[in-house]
């Protein structure tokens, strides 16, 4: 029954230290993305033309 308690603190102190590594990539600035914003005006996308569509076929 004591090492539950053991591995509990254990587990608290790594998801701690993940969340503290996180808020530090965070405010060092390593999810900001400068470049695809600026770029992604010249990638194609794939629209769907409503006046080339064709009416769909009735069944009799």
């Amino acid at each position: 029954m004591e090492v539950i308690f053991i591995l509990i603190g254990v587990s608290l102190l790594m998801a701690g230290g993940f969340l503290w590594l996180f808020f530090k990539a965070m405010k060092g600035g390593q999810f900001d993305d400068q470049h695809t914003p600026a770029i992604r005006i010249l990638f194609d996308q794939k629209t769907k033309n409503k006046a080339n569509k064709k009416p769909p076929k009735k069944k009799k």
